[in-house]
């Protein structure tokens, strides 16, 4: 299953647009549905205007009908076992439970797996999450 994500977050970071830091990320989620959704990193020469991986790959599960992530890959071109940064941990702690998988891959394919928990253990959450 694992090796399915790692192909299409693979996939994904070919569809990068990262001219400005050069640094192509792709992510693939298995929603709750079954279904794999991807996305890939887009920068903008605003720079605070672009956006992750993650993120765009949050947006194709919901926009495709899911809400929870069951597992998530992810890879980077230029850095194995590139970590989601904070931002996206917490975007992902919002469609996912503590013991989601979280799979860090290189281009050979996952190379490291983690939980949710593991990797934001103290997300920030309230009475209503």
């Amino acid at each position: 299953m694992s090796h399915e994500l790692f192909e299409a977050a693979r996939d994904a970071m070919s569809f990068a647009h990262a001219p400005y830091s050069k640094f192509p990320v792709g992510a693939a989620i298995r929603a709750e549905d079954g279904r794999i959704y991807k996305g890939t990193n887009i920068e903008n020469l605003s720079f605070p205007q672009g956006w992750c991986a993650e993120p765009s790959a949050i947006s194709a599960m919901i926009m495709g009908g899911a809400k929870k992530i069951a597992e998530i890959a992810v890879i980077a071109e230029k850095l194995a076992l590139c970590p989601p940064c904070g931002g996206c941990r917490q975007k992902i702690a919002e469609f996912a439970s503590a013991d989601t998988k979280i799979y860090l891959c290189d281009e050979a394919g996952v190379q490291k797996v983690m939980t949710m928990e593991e990797l934001l253990p103290f997300s920030f959450k309230t009475e209503l999450a």
